[in-house]
């Protein structure tokens, strides 16, 4: 038979008080060693089991937040739950070691008298019936649950809070509660507990609290939603990924989330759902699942319309906290341009290699270098699906200068590094320097001469990372993608100094004036890294 939620554990509460009270029999025994907790915390271990059992919801009947169960029925599924599950707290049950705590464990029963002393109810409530007012409880279980989040962040603290039935108390909070803090503190627990890898296992094997955290995604509030997509990209980073991947799969829920990311007006939201997308689409077996449903709702014209946003802000003002959330952005549109099936949707967007192309040749790179770097590597992916695409771009030397600057960004990402200089030497080969004009060849020579000390420095970092081929008798050679672009600035430059003599005989070359000695640096540097 059910037993009231409230009531669960209240026995091993009471138990606890009076013994923090003194008023436990003085013949009792202390509990034998194997029995006492021996973890390596400052906390003490009842401290966190007292809060856990203070989180147990008020009797009262709620709606669930989308599903329309009913409260009561919740409620007896989940009390039914904790009871099967009191053994366990029986075998861990230990008494408060100093009264220090007294305070702070003091359960809501002594917050309600304290509430009706004060006069803190209203008058249809009223002190004759001993209840506090809903807001004086909630603010209480707040706090509570605030302590918990954060020492959920200790995995020592979130494998005890699992020993001691929280995963089955968050489920009951977000079964019954209506308050959107509360539903918003439970994620964000559950959140804490799910960095910790082998306590997922247990989220999953807690019958019904996979349910109750996808329905969280119907809920209207920012921070919850927040909360649920940080605590879904956890999940599906872990071992119990495809678990995951079958409770998002049903179509309300892929479009709800994709709702989510191309209607929220909220930067950090934005940022966690399409987080939430990024992590299903570089996850293999995830996006196996998820990713065919994924298209057929259309995704990519949904990244495409965010980046194209977002871009038009970052042109007409300067906002920091919108910086993430291109980035993210970002590396989702580059994640689907690496999908075997799928990848053609993003190399055939000329709009969206438009935005791209923006994005590289933008003059200030400082504080948006992260996406940078990104739409480089997204631009090397476009360019290994689009032949045709080199020929053209190599004409835009605004583009060439954008890519040059990237480079001290992409310091410590060898994968960037690497789709940076293919997409230069790409762009290197179809530039015809004994074809083009004096003007064309003067642009082009600007250019590389002006980004002589980034490509330099560049190469002298290559010497140790995987751009260089180890174990050759020379000691070390440079990978052939680095040994063509350096070659093909070789040429350039000897064909510039070669036309500017000729053109400074006939006096053509006053308009076109390039520093001498940043073109013999760069030539003198390409040439010994190549010999």
């Amino acid at each position: 038979m059910a037993v009231d939620l409230r009531s669960a554990l209240q026995d091993e509460a009471e138990e606890e008080e009076r013994a923090v009270d003194g008023d436990a029999p003085a013949h009792h025994p202390a509990a034998p060693p194997d029995e006492l907790f021996d973890l390596p915390t400052t906390v003490d271990p009842s401290y966190i089991i007292s809060l856990i059992r203070k989180l147990l919801p008020p009797n009262q009947t709620y709606n669930s937040c989308s599903s329309g169960v009913d409260g009561n029925n919740s409620q007896k599924s989940s009390s039914d739950s904790i009871e099967e599950k009191r053994a366990t707290l029986d075998n861990t049950r230990v008494q408060d070691s100093a009264n220090d705590f007294a305070e702070t464990m003091d359960v809501i029963d002594d917050n309600k008298e304290s509430a009706c002393e004060e006069g803190k109810v209203d008058g249809e409530s009223g002190c004759g019936n001993g209840l506090p007012e809903a807001s004086t409880l909630e603010e209480v279980w707040e706090g509570n649950g605030c302590i918990l989040w954060d020492l959920a962040a200790s995995q020592t603290h979130a494998e005890l809070m699992v020993e001691n039935l929280v995963l089955d108390v968050l489920l009951a909070n977000l079964t019954v509660s209506q308050s959107t803090r509360v539903r918003e503190i439970c994620l964000g627990i559950l959140g804490n507990v799910a960095c910790h890898e082998v306590l997922v296992k247990s989220i999953v094997s807690t019958k019904g609290l996979i349910d109750a955290i996808v329905d969280q995604l119907f809920l209207d509030d920012t921070q919850c939603l927040c909360e649920a997509c940080r605590f879904l990209s956890l999940a599906i980073q872990c071992n119990e990924s495809i678990t995951w991947a079958e409770a998002l799969l049903p179509d309300h829920v892929l479009r709800r989330l994709v709702w989510i990311a191309e209607n929220t007006l909220n930067p950090l939201l934005l940022e966690k759902s399409v987080g939430l997308l990024l992590t299903i689409l570089e996850n293999q077996q995830v996006a196996s699942i998820l990713l065919p449903p994924l298209i057929d709702i259309g995704l990519p014209n949904v990244l495409f319309n965010l980046l194209a946003f977002e871009m038009s802000q970052l042109t007409s003002e300067k906002n920091l906290e919108r910086y993430p959330v291109l980035d993210v952005i970002l590396r989702a549109i580059e994640a689907l341009s690496v999908t075997d099936d799928h990848s053609d949707k993003i190399s055939s967007n000329k709009e969206l290699i438009g935005l791209v192309c923006d994005l590289v040749k933008l003059p200030d790179k400082v504080e948006i270098a992260d996406s940078c770097v990104t739409a480089a590597v997204l631009m090397a992916n476009i360019m290994s699906d689009v032949t045709d695409l080199a020929p053209v771009m190599s004409q835009d030397l605004p583009f060439l200068q954008g890519l040059l600057d990237i480079l001290p960004f992409a310091a410590n990402d060898i994968e960037a590094r690497n789709a940076l200089w293919s997409i230069i030497v790409r762009l290197l080969v179809h530039i015809k320097e004994s074809e083009i004009g004096f003007s064309s060849l003067y642009q082009c020579v600007s250019v590389l001469a002006s980004k002589c000390d980034m490509i330099e420095e560049d190469l002298l970092d290559h010497q140790t990372d995987s751009f260089i081929k180890h174990g050759s008798s020379e000691g070390c050679e440079i990978k052939p993608n680095v040994i063509m672009a350096l070659k093909r600035i070789i040429s350039i430059l000897h064909q510039w100094k070669t036309l500017k003599d000729n053109a400074e005989e006939n006096s053509l070359s006053e308009k076109h004036h390039v520093d001498g000695s940043l073109v013999d640096k760069l030539l003198h540097c390409c040439e010994r890294y190549i010999k």
